[in-house]
């Protein structure tokens, strides 16, 4: 069967002929090289785009008998009454299965304690750790399928998802096959990864807990095939960057890539030892200076940005995005989904992005979708895109502009989800 997206709007295909590629640079504001103008239609057939053409040679050739019929034996058409449409969002660091409740953190935060010395207080990371520990797998299952609904509400159509709040073998082996459930559950695409080092547990030695990741959790979580990344908390008071570099070079011995949370409060080196070890991305990044993100973009390791977390902890928004994109320096954005920042809405990322530091929408468009699908699938599933031949993952937005994606704050910004060239989330908002 096939179907027909017929009367579009703007059209952000965001293709460009090396899609497995990220874009970054002026080729970012270029436009009339990433979005089609309206009057085109879409093709979908087996989960693939097939064809996009104008739309009256694709209803001449597939759907003659339109719109006498709207659906024959084969083909059926429907018309998007002239609404954009974009590529499925990519949401490329989230931690989606906890449990408890730090709701009490910000009044914490307001009477001036930082996040390390929330932390010292029993709070943050621990604080989520303990309750989630107690937790049955059961229960963190139907509350991550309950989050999976609401990012698909928002367009998202993959996610990847950390592990990191059990931080003994058992619980994150627990959090892992939640995750697992989670995916066969829901309509999108959910990647795992194991961030064992997310802190250290109280009832281990920082060194011996290290020694624990690597000789008894990697190699069970390596075995049951778990995870497709490791992560580590590479931050001051957290991992050092000598830790993180033996946690990661174990985990290539195991055939795990890399992800990495470097340089959220301070530069510590972070970036550039991802760029060393040959991280697909790392996350945070917003105090890394530039010869570190010369190295990431010279290493292929794409700089993510997560300006959820700052807006969160009331500190400064100013991430350098603007100056990623004059210097020719690749970047993604994505949510930080977490217990202390429980953002689903990559749109509402997408807001802070372009009201508050002044980004293209159509660069920051990018930033959510093609970039860190480049980080997230091989070369073999062609994702963030809308191109002839790439899998059929896009929103119908409420407009005909596809710079709307991101200009409504509080709301969803689509009409209809399409996974896999299937509808699989239609909201009544408008």
């Amino acid at each position: 069967m096939r179907t027909i997206l017929h009367n579009c709007g703007e059209i952000a295909h965001l293709s460009t002929g090396d899609d497995e590629d990220p874009l970054s640079g002026e080729r970012l504001l270029d436009r009339e090289s990433l979005v089609h103008p309206a009057g085109m239609a879409i093709m979908i057939s087996g989960g693939f785009v097939e064809k996009i053409a104008p739309s009256e040679e694709v209803l001449s050739e597939f759907a003659p008998w339109y719109p006498t019929n709207s659906a024959s034996k084969d083909v059926e058409v429907i018309d998007i009454g002239e609404m954009s449409v974009v590529p499925g969002f990519v949401d490329s660091h989230t931690h989606l299965p906890w449990s408890g409740d730090r709701t009490n953190e910000l009044a914490m935060r307001l009477r001036g304690k930082t996040y390390r010395e929330i932390a010292q207080s029993g709070g943050g990371i621990m604080k989520t750790v303990r309750n989630t520990r107690s937790t049955p797998k059961r229960n963190l299952v139907g509350s991550g399928i309950s989050r999976v609904q609401e990012f698909i509400r928002n367009g998202t159509t993959t996610l990847e998802a950390k592990s990191g709040y059990g931080l003994d073998l058992d619980s994150e082996v627990k959090l892992l096959e939640s995750i697992s459930e989670i995916n066969r559950s829901t309509d999108i695409d959910i990647r795992a990864t194991w961030l064992g080092a997310h802190d250290f547990p109280p009832e281990m030695g920082r060194e011996d807990y290290v020694e624990h990741l690597i000789s008894d959790q990697l190699p069970v979580i390596s075995e049951l095939s778990l995870a497709k990344w490791v992560d580590v908390f590479c931050e001051q008071g957290w991992f050092t960057n000598e830790q993180t570099e033996d946690i990661v070079k174990a985990s290539k011995n195991y055939g795990m890539k890399s992800r990495l949370h470097v340089d959220e409060f301070v530069d510590t080196g972070g970036l550039a030892l991802a760029a060393e070890l040959g991280s697909v991305s790392a996350d945070h990044v917003a105090c890394s200076n530039d010869d570190s993100r010369v190295s990431a973009a010279e290493s292929g390791t794409v700089q993510t940005f997560l300006p959820g977390t700052p807006y969160i902890l009331g500190t400064s928004l100013e991430l350098p995005i603007k100056r990623c994109i004059s210097e020719d320096w690749p970047f993604s954005i994505a949510t930080d989904f977490n217990p202390n920042c429980p953002i689903t809405s990559l749109p509402l990322i997408g807001s802070f992005v372009t009201h508050r530091l002044g980004v293209d929408p159509i660069a920051s468009l990018v930033a959510v979708t093609r970039n860190p699908a480049t980080t997230m699938f091989d070369e073999e599933e062609p994702r963030g895109i809308i191109s002839e031949g790439s899998i059929a993952d896009m929103n119908v937005l409420w407009s005909s502009s596809a710079d709307s994606w991101c200009q409504t704050p509080g709301s969803s910004p689509v009409k209809v989800t399409i996974k896999n060239g299937i509808i699989v989330n239609s909201n009544k908002t408008y």
